[in-house]
């Protein structure tokens, strides 16, 4: 089966649009650095990365006569908001459970931001004192015991949708689009920058490239930048998500251990906490392109692609594309990094 083959649930305006970062690429000196803006991509309650890996997985939900989506996330997950968005849209109930991934210190972290959004659009959100894990949890299954117990149906949705079966076809379509885009502007890129923990987005890119390489014979590199700070089993997930993508969309070959490039150095020691480097990559875009990441996903991405370039690592005829994967609505349980 290739991509087209895939049934997809319109959720998006249409291509992410591209951005070329063009103060900062001049501040770091070294390659031209682009930005796709998965965070501008979608009406539904300010879209996101997941929201194209929903495309492929509502039309299963819609197939399957489910009442309820079941999925989970920490008490920010960008994840949760979007599936509660789009329960909303498509008139479903939503059962998040909301564990405590990330040890801030905030009074308000279960209170703003996300899970706020997630709330108004009516989803059933609780709390949870579990910690941060990037696999399959027991809450979760609980939580789908709950919804049938209660008569309703429940489809389930991993964190990320990263585990689900279509996890990955969402992004391996995005490759596609970033390849219609590069046509359309006359620009190619050879380097692509992208945040990963539950591994989908990631993978899913893997896989879409790895098929364009096979039509085209042009090689790319995917750079992951870890912010789960589990980097062996985040490396082994996007490893096992990619290849199952690939042969989804018949690839034709193997993946190469060069295309799934996991890389270290901007997590810090625990998920969701920023650090350092973490905050200044966050200032940076800015000051420079008022272009607003997170401090859990995009602050670490980032910081990552500012040392890679200005290390050389990223050569300087490089031409970079940065995948903004959205989630600045957590933003506002970190308020105290900015007061």
């Amino acid at each position: 089966m290739t991509l087209d083959d895939f049934p997809r649930y319109p959720l998006t305006f249409g291509p992410s649009p591209l951005q070329h970062l063009k103060r900062l690429s001049q501040h770091l000196g070294g390659a031209q650095v682009w930005a796709k803006r998965e965070d501008v991509n979608s009406g539904l309650a300010f879209g996101g990365n997941k929201v194209r890996k929903l495309e492929y997985i509502v039309p299963d939900v819609l197939a399957s006569g489910a009442d309820t989506l079941v999925s989970i996330g920490g008490y920010q997950s960008n994840h949760t908001r979007q599936v509660a968005a789009v329960a909303a849209h498509l008139g479903l109930k939503a059962r998040l459970v909301q564990e405590k991934w990330v040890p801030w210190d905030d009074p308000t972290n279960d209170r703003v931001g996300n899970i706020l959004l997630s709330r108004m659009m009516g989803a059933d959100s609780r709390l949870d004192d579990a910690g941060f894990d990037i696999g399959i949890r027991d809450s979760w299954k609980s939580a789908l015991r709950e919804v049938e117990e209660a008569g309703g149906t429940p489809y389930p949705i991993p964190a990320g949708a990263s585990e689900h079966r279509l996890g990955g076809l969402g992004f391996a379509s995005w490759a596609f689009e970033v390849a219609q885009q590069e046509k359309e502007r006359g620009v190619f890129f050879d380097t692509i920058v992208v945040c990963t923990v539950t591994g989908s987005t990631h993978a899913g890119m893997i896989a879409g490239f790895a098929a364009l390489e096979e039509l085209t014979g042009v090689r790319r590199r995917v750079l992951g930048i870890d912010a789960s700070a589990t980097l062996d089993r985040t490396r082994d997930q996007v490893e096992r998500i990619a290849r199952h993508t690939a042969d989804l969309i018949e690839v034709g070959r193997d993946l190469r251990d060069d295309e799934i490039q996991v890389l270290d150095g901007w997590a810090g020691d625990l998920y969701g906490i920023p650090v350092e480097s973490t905050e200044n990559a966050m200032r940076l875009g800015a000051e420079l392109e008022a272009m607003i990441t997170d401090p859990v996903y995009e602050g670490k991405s980032l910081a990552g692609l500012v040392d890679l370039v200005g290390s050389g690592d990223i050569p300087r005829d490089s031409t970079v594309l940065y995948a903004h994967l959205g989630g600045q609505p957590a933003l506002n349980a970190y308020h105290s990094l900015w007061s």
